[in-house]
């Protein structure tokens, strides 16, 4: 082909691109101006008919890759306007064929015999004409039937100046309309397109794809779940621009009068073919790219199977690709955002992770529902106002103009797999809507997807030599206690397990086991970050006992007079400790919002207003009935009324900092931590035991057995979620490792004393992370010049629930006398220095504090009865009631004896932290596989043992009888 003919064509193209693009422009334009929608609709409607046609008689015109691109377009009935669909579907293979003539030039040239010499009967018809090549059946010599494809002649100099015209466009739409950018698209088609051009690379593809799904060996013995029942015809002979195969007579995809007169099942058709697809992609790594309508038949025999065909763009990926896309479904498939960022991660995906709403969204097209095509216009409306609502959310995130609105992108890289992968998927939901199929690809995905990860899924420290983190052992109780953790590890009832613990101040516990999902095997470290439930409320207990302890607060005093708002609908008689010990009589506020909408509670200042609203059921100070999620409002609501500070500003204040557990301790993680989250899966085989038990009196109706299994199912799923792990739930949502937990209860065993650094033996050290990771707040354009646009300065000091993107430290205001008055810099603790730099003791603060200080000694409370304010004892007995588990914030355990002999906070399925007083002990384990404690209780069980601490009555009860069982379900999940 000459350089005029390319230049034309050329000239054709971007002409047309124009004149449609103005087009629609002007129309844009004109709607501003319509009050009549019916109207409006119309002349969309003939827009969409006369663009259409302009598109369709161009490809046919020019032929090459963009009737390839035509093929491609009316496949996405999912999304497309139907003028598009009906018009381009003309493109299917039905071109106008190239002259025979030119049909046997090729195929004499090529096999270097004449046409008689091969054939007993050529078809002069062709059966189809598609943009490369063109296909004729035959007979061969020996009497074979056979199809013969033959490529066009010039047509290899077309396609690679086309994909250069194709690749302007996208730049220029990037450039006029940057939310529509193709970019990655088009790359990936420039490196793949140009291998179709060699007809011995589509053999090579075809008996690869044959074997790898038994086409060839249809009864073989292998029935496994994973077996696909698709035939591929058989290769005969192949050259560059030649292509010889078996043939099979079939009906064409599109063709649906003729499926139905054949009586063929168009919903098995369609999941058959998705199980064939499900097959290249997980098991063997090796697909084909462009699983268009043109690209199948299906036999005109029973049971009508589905006929795989052109096999000329193929991908393959490498065994950790095909892994990572694995990790990706069943995340997705799971609600597992974070494993989804693990996949996207080990993929090359690159998102803004301090946008995570935005950045999710790349996920909605994968493995959803099909649509069929007659529900496809109201998908694609739905599509389009979520967009609108996700980019009004991030102008507002990141004060954007509307200008930088359009030109930011969430994903800051996408790899060229990733593309072809999305490519494939968005074809077969385009597939199953030209059929008006439902296909739910999570059922038919799944096994195929798990199959990938069944040597990786994690089986136990007997599959896994790994399976305990290799870092060095403190003490023999360690060394002891890792045989334990391998022992329940091969029972199946760890997953991913942290356990620290601390005896007179030091370190003699440090380990982490397992992996950090059920589809995530990356190991647990001993900064891996767990969410430990209910664990959440001893720390935010803590955090009130601190500014009590600092004089901003009273435990007796009525919550009235610290937050005004609360005073209503009889309230102002609950007084603070009410609250703390869980007699305040709102132990169901919010209960209907959890039911209505769960992923309300992750709106921290809907949920003060609400609980501020709502009213007691019962007297305050009456009745001990557990708040299981309002605790944490009531409790962050009159921390920031009392402080005048954000509750995350206090709690690093108050804990974080001291105790050097920065990036290892949250209630609601930042942006930026995702890669440490372990996720939560449940231990199946203790749910089954629910159906053998009967009801329980002592529990309320939500966790009555037949009610649980759901109720944890249904909270897990939301825990999963990376806008629900980012929400400020007080009462539930803590997100820590077990070496930061146990340091906090090594602190308050003894009366706010911080412990020494801890120990040089952990690895990586504790406190190494920042607490709050930063992030460029640079936009990045996707204008063709590449250059970036001007950084948004405030996008970096915006807060994402409460965090400050840039940290700063919380500054104290000198003592003015003024009780809880503050001012812009911080607020004034009536009781001297700010507890994060108190280093005198409390109980001789003035003798000691010249040798404190030189031994750099640091209390993080001031008052020596701390532990009896803390378990609601001794002079705070009058706050508590008398023999209930729960003193004033914490939950007091018992020993054998009936005495009190520690406190602490366990939470829903396992985890825990808590301290023994007397003996100076502290412990934490965090774990992601949630049961009713079993494994909890051997390891507390175990390590009090070796210690001689007496063991508390909460982990004393032994599984394996039904009384115990029954018994182990309140203590699992009334924590």
């Amino acid at each position: 082909m000459g350089w005029g003919n390319i230049y034309r064509r050329r000239v054709k193209v971007f002409s047309l691109a124009v004149l449609i693009y103005l087009d629609y422009k002007a129309l844009q334009k004109r709607e501003e101006f319509m009050k009549n929608n019916e109207k409006s609709e119309e002349l969309w409607k003939r827009a969409h008919e006369r663009n259409a046609k302009r598109v369709r008689n161009m490809m046919i015109q020019l032929g090459g890759l963009w009737v390839k691109l035509g093929q491609y377009l009316p496949t996405r009935a999912d999304v497309l306007p139907s003028a598009y669909i009906s018009i381009l579907k003309q493109l299917q293979d039905s071109l106008p064929p190239r002259p025979l003539q030119e049909v046997c030039r090729t195929i004499e040239r090529e096999l270097g015999k004449s046409m008689k010499e091969i054939f007993l009967d050529f078809d002069e018809s062709s059966l189809a004409t598609a943009s490369i090549a063109q296909v004729h059946r035959a007979t061969l010599i020996d009497g074979r039937e056979v199809v013969v494809k033959v490529q066009h002649e010039d047509i290899k100099a077309i396609i690679l100046e086309d994909l250069k015209d194709a690749k302007s466009i996208v730049n220029w739409i990037a450039w006029a309309e940057p939310q529509y950018d193709f970019n990655p698209m088009i790359d990936e088609w420039c490196k793949e397109t140009p291998k179709e051009l060699d007809f011995n690379h589509e053999a090579e593809n075809t008996r690869t794809v044959s074997k790898n799904l038994r086409c060839t060996n249809k009864n073989d013995s292998d029935k496994s779940i994973n077996q696909v029942d698709v035939l591929i015809p058989e290769v005969i002979q192949s050259t560059e621009k030649v292509l010889i195969l078996e043939y099979m007579d079939g009906i064409r995809l599109n063709d649906l009068e003729s499926l139905e007169a054949c009586g063929a099942n168009k919903q098995k058709i369609v999941e058959e073919i998705t199980r064939a697809y499900a097959h290249q992609i997980y098991v063997d790594g090796f697909f084909n790219g462009d699983p268009h309508t043109g690209n199948f038949l299906v036999s005109k025999e029973p049971p009508h199977r589905p006929i795989l065909l052109d096999f000329g763009f193929t991908m393959k990926i490498s065994s950790s690709m095909k892994q990572s896309l694995a990790k990706m479904f069943l995340a997705t498939a799971e609600g597992d955002h974070v494993a989804l960022l693990s996949s996207f991660a080990e993929m090359g995906l690159k998102l803004r992770l301090d946008l995570p709403e935005q950045a999710m969204d790349v996920t909605s097209i994968f493995f959803c529902a099909s649509t069929p095509a007659n529900e496809a216009a109201e998908y694609a409306k739905t599509l389009n106002e979520q967009r609108t609502r996700n980019m009004k959310v991030l102008q507002e995130k990141m004060n954007l103009s509307q200008k930088e609105v359009k030109r930011f992108n969430p994903i800051d890289a996408f790899p060229g797999d990733m593309v072809i992968f999305s490519r494939v998927v968005n074809l077969l939901r385009g597939l199953s809507s030209t059929l008006n199929a439902r296909i739910v690809y999570q059922d038919i995905m799944r096994s195929f997807a798990e199959s990938v990860l069944q040597e990786k899924i994690a089986k136990g420290p007997s599959a896994n030599a790994q399976w305990i983190y290799d870092t060095p052992v403190h003490s023999e109780v360690e060394a002891k206690l890792r045989q334990i953790l391998v022992e329940l590890g091969n029972e199946g009832k760890i997953l991913g397990i942290q356990v620290c613990a601390y005896k007179d101040g030091k370190v003699i516990i440090d380990t982490a086991a397992g992996v950090l999902g059920r589809y995530d095997p990356r190991p647990v470290q001993p900064d891996s970050l767990f969410s430990v439930f209910s664990v959440t409320k001893g720390i935010t207990a803590g955090m009130l006992h601190w500014l009590v302890d600092n004089g901003k607060l009273n435990l007796d005093e009525s919550i009235a007079n610290i937050w005004p708002e609360f005073g209503t609908n009889g309230k102002n008689l609950i007084k603070v400790h009410h609250v703390l010990n869980h007699t305040a009589g709102l132990q169901n506020a919010l209960d209907n919002l959890r039911k209505e909408n769960p992923l309300l509670l992750t709106d921290w200042d809907e949920c003060l207003k609400q609980i501020a609203m709502s009213a007691p059921e019962t007297e305050p100070g009456q009745v001990q009935l557990y708040h299981f999620l309002s605790f944490g409002w009531l409790c962050g609501g009159i921390i920031e009324h009392a402080s005048g500070k954000k509750f995350q500003e206090i709690l690093e204040e108050a804990f974080v900092r001291p105790l050097n557990i920065e990036g290892e301790l949250y209630v609601g993680i930042p942006p930026g931590v995702e890669s440490r989250l372990a996720s939560l899966t449940i231990d199946k085989d203790d749910f089954s035991k629910l159906s053998k038990i009967g009801s329980l009196s002592a529990l309320p109706s939500t966790f009555q057995p037949e009610n649980i299994s759901q109720l944890v199912t249904t909270l897990l799923a939301l825990s999963n979620m990376l806008n629900v792990r980012r929400a400020i739930i007080p009462a539930a949502n803590g997100h820590c490792s077990a070496r930061a937990l146990a340091r906090y209860y090594a602190a308050l065993v003894d009366r706010g004393l911080v412990p020494p650094p801890h120990s040089s033996l952990s690895t990586p050290p504790l406190g190494r992370h920042p607490h709050i990771p930063k992030f460029s707040s640079e936009i990045t354009s996707k204008m063709q010049n590449g250059k970036k646009s001007k950084a948004v300065g405030s996008a970096s000091k915006k807060k994402e629930n409460g965090y400050e993107q840039k940290t700063k430290q919380s500054k104290d205001s000198k003592d003015n006398g003024s009780g809880r008055e503050s001012n812009s810099d911080g607020y004034t603790s009536t009781s001297g220095s700010s507890s994060a730099s108190n280093t005198s003791s409390p109980d001789n603060s003035s003798a000691s504090s010249n040798d404190s200080r030189k031994n750099n000694v640091i209390w993080i409370f001031n008052d020596p009865r701390i532990h009896d304010e803390f378990m609601g004892t001794g002079e705070y007995s009058d706050l508590a009631l008398p023999n209930r588990k729960f003193g004033l914030g914490f939950k007091r355990f018992s020993s054998s004896d009936g005495s009190f002999s520690g406190f602490g906070h366990s939470g829903l399925g396992g985890s825990t932290g808590f301290c023994d007083i007397e003996n100076r002990f502290a412990i934490a384990v965090t774990l992601n596989k949630i049961s009713f404690g079993t494994a909890t209780k051997k390891i507390i069980q175990f390590v009090c043992s070796e210690l001689n601490v007496p063991l508390p009555d909460e982990f004393s009860i032994l599984s394996g009888t039904e009384a115990g069982e029954e018994l182990s379900i309140p203590r699992a999940l009334f924590n």
